[in-house]
């Protein structure tokens, strides 16, 4: 009989987006099953899953949801007596934690993918390190997604060095070179539908829309960048989290919306990022910029803040430029360097699809995933 293995996530969307390629893979050799948050049981038809179960995990701490939904863990832990438990994120990580040691669960793994407290003051900061800490405290194996994030939450305090470790060259998941694969025809299409000419220099974001992203920055960035260069255009993809449309009166350049598309949610990232030529994400906190990867993958040059989680997707004046975080005036300097330098553009495009093809593919993300469970499960 096969050994089971169980994943526990809030979103079901999360197990589609970094962790299909190791379901997969994982399956031909262990049971998996997943616990989420369903709405739909189509969210999860695509996952090669031995089993699965619905629980209320909710995003935003909820007392009474979260005691709910610990019980309901703790029960389904118990009854299906699996050989390991894995959570990623501070919430689902911690009702794991403690769900999966009161079943007896023998190895309780929990992967880090970014820290929540990193910019938070005060108690607040307290508070969530404390969560992280407890994690630390219950589960038996602790892994981040990238070097930097490891080196941080060491010098935090929260984990000691040989209790955690990166699989791979880090990244969740890696990306699939054959889907992000630029073509001149995709970018064309795209930008033909989207009503973009061959003038126009399009600056790209993917993601959540929200100020952490620094979205603020790239509006007020390309509000300058745009008066004295006015074939630049602003493309945003992704769910609009804090109605940051509105936020566009507040910049005269491009109050009127034409030259800045807001698209929304895209399923199709890889035919989407086409569009673009240049890759912006001056995020406040990443715990491993994935989509920077993805970006560099379809031979963008990226623009990305000084931050630690952005030390291992792209090499500064190589793959991309940086700049500062949370600072307009270093973000439009790093646009319009690239705005006006096409040769320069096209350079550090190629060499990042080199480089996240080399270090980032997803066969070999999905391979040390794959030896890491052997080994310890």
């Amino acid at each position: 009989m096969k050994k089971k293995i169980c994943f526990v996530v809030s979103a079901p969307s999360t197990a589609r987006a970094f962790l299909k390629g190791h379901i997969d893979r994982l399956s031909e050799y262990y049971d998996v099953y997943l616990v989420a948050n369903f709405q739909d049981v189509s969210e999860i038809e695509e996952l090669k899953l031995a089993g699965y179960k619905s629980i209320g995990i909710e995003r935003k701490p909820n007392m009474t949801a979260d005691i709910k939904a610990l019980r309901e863990l703790r029960r389904y832990l118990k009854e299906m007596r699996f050989d390991s438990v894995q959570a990623q994120a501070s919430k689902p990580s911690l009702l794991t934690a403690i769900a999966a040691k009161q079943a007896g669960i023998p190895v309780r793994i929990r992967i880090f993918t970014g820290q929540i407290w990193c910019n938070m003051t005060g108690m607040k900061r307290l508070f969530y390190k404390t969560i992280d800490k407890v994690t630390v405290k219950l589960d038996t194996h602790l892994l981040a997604d990238g070097y930097p994030q490891m080196e941080y939450l060491i010098d935090q305090g929260i984990v000691k060095r040989d209790k955690i470790r990166v699989l791979g060259n880090g990244s969740i998941c890696g990306v699939d070179a054959s889907k992000f694969n630029p073509t001149e025809e995709v970018r064309k299409d795209v930008r033909v539908e989207l009503g973009y000419t061959d003038e126009n220099v399009v600056y790209s974001f993917l993601g959540r829309l929200k100020t952490e992203k620094g979205i603020r920055e790239i509006l007020s960035a390309f509000n300058i960048l745009v008066e004295e260069r006015p074939s630049a255009r602003l493309l945003l993809l992704g769910r609009d989290e804090e109605n940051c449309q509105e936020w566009l009166k507040d910049y005269p350049n491009i109050s009127d919306g034409t030259k800045v598309n807001f698209y929304g949610f895209t399923k199709e990232p890889f035919r989407m990022l086409q569009a673009g030529d240049v890759y912006l994400l001056p995020s406040y906190r990443e715990g491993f910029g994935m989509s920077v990867l993805e970006a560099s993958c379809m031979n963008l040059p990226v623009i990305c803040s000084d931050i630690y989680g952005m030390a291992d997707t792209f090499v500064d004046d190589v793959t991309g430029l940086k700049c500062k975080v949370q600072d307009d005036k270093t973000l439009y300097e790093c646009m319009k360097k690239l705005y006006d330098d096409k040769n320069l553009r096209e350079k550090m495009g190629r060499a990042g699809r080199k480089r996240v093809e080399k270090l980032f593919p997803k066969e070999l993300v999905t391979k040390a995933w794959l030896d890491f469970y052997k080994e310890t499960v």
